[in-house]
């Protein structure tokens, strides 16, 4: 099968929305966006062995690719539209691809979004998608707008997937059933799309967990040139974290509540009096949306933990290249 006939079986689907004006087939895609509306554009890359593992599940990872980057959408607030995917694959795997899409478009489908092209080649398998959203003009969420005594919220709930990576790669174990529901949480995480879009005009400042809260919430204060406090104890995670926490893990359940990569949970500061709409937020979309510190005047991220105490050193956060 050629990289053409490839595309038009596995890639191609009927275009229903009226604003792709000419979808894949065409060197380039031509949209329209909404009045009034101005477009937020972003790109992410997963590549096998670096950020997902060699052999994982093939429908899992087609919903990968689209939710990390539905997540960068979360976190500025904005509608996604439309997307472009780029993929080096090792073959034309007609069981594979056809799983791959199956997982894509199942989640492209869930947030109206339309493929409107990309590309393909061979080689070591490597995939590349940009989406992009619209929001209105002016509305968007940025790093750079949180001031001292702003809140500081988390969503859902943080180490989850470094957890149960953790104990896929034996650094610990945990019970057949939670590393089942952890895994989820790892391979076919769920953005934040509608919170996203309910932050507009109550957060300052918002970025997407994919690196870890220290180094993400880093981005946030260096940006809104502020420090924060945040608190252990209020963090929220999952039971068998919570338990290493107070074990012989500890190390471990730091670098995974602190720094574990892959949570694409939205962390947001808000002025304190936007504390009674959040909290009508969380009832309406059933997710947990937990204050964990506060905004400073004095530059720097500091962690309190259990007992009040500063702790002296943070896990470092994912890097590309370390």
């Amino acid at each position: 099968m050629d990289e053409f006939a490839l595309i038009e079986r596995h890639f191609r689907r009927p275009l229903r929305d009226p604003a792709v004006r000419v979808g894949i087939g065409d060197d380039a895609a031509v949209v329209a966006p909404a009045p009034g509306c101005e477009l937020a554009v972003a790109v992410d890359m997963l590549v096998e062995g670096r950020h997902f593992l060699p052999g994982a599940d093939a429908a899992a990872l087609g919903h990968k690719a689209l939710a990390v980057n539905l997540s960068d959408m979360a976190a500025m607030g904005a509608t996604p539209r439309w997307a472009l995917l780029a993929g080096a694959l090792p073959d034309d795997d007609e069981r594979w691809l056809s799983a791959f899409t199956e997982g894509l478009f199942a989640l492209a489908q869930q947030h109206g979004v339309a493929l409107i092209g990309g590309d393909t080649t061979r080689g070591p398998r490597n995939l590349c998608l940009t989406i992009i959203g619209e929001l209105p003009a002016g509305t968007a969420i940025t790093r750079s707008g949180a001031s001292a005594g702003d809140d500081i919220h988390v969503s859902g709930s943080l180490g989850d997937a470094a957890l149960a990576l953790a104990a896929l790669q034996q650094r610990t174990k945990l019970g057949a059933a939670t590393l089942a529901t952890l895994r989820l949480r790892l391979e076919t995480p769920e953005p934040r799309v509608v919170l996203g879009q309910r932050l507009r005009g109550i957060a300052s400042a918002a970025i997407d967990v994919s690196d870890g809260l220290s180094g993400d919430l880093a981005h946030i204060l260096e940006a809104s040139s502020v420090g924060a406090e945040i608190e252990l104890a209020r963090l929220p995670c999952a039971p068998a974290l919570s338990l290493r926490l107070a074990s012989g893990e500890r190390e471990l359940a730091l670098a995974c509540l602190l720094a574990g990569g892959d949570d694409y949970e939205l962390c947001f500061t808000a002025p304190p009096s936007a504390r009674g709409r959040l909290a009508d937020i969380a009832v309406e979309l059933a997710l947990t949306l937990t204050h964990v510190g506060t905004v400073t005047a004095t530059p720097g991220l500091r962690v309190r933990d259990e007992h009040g105490s500063v702790l002296d050193a943070l896990p470092r956060s994912f890097d590309h290249f370390r």
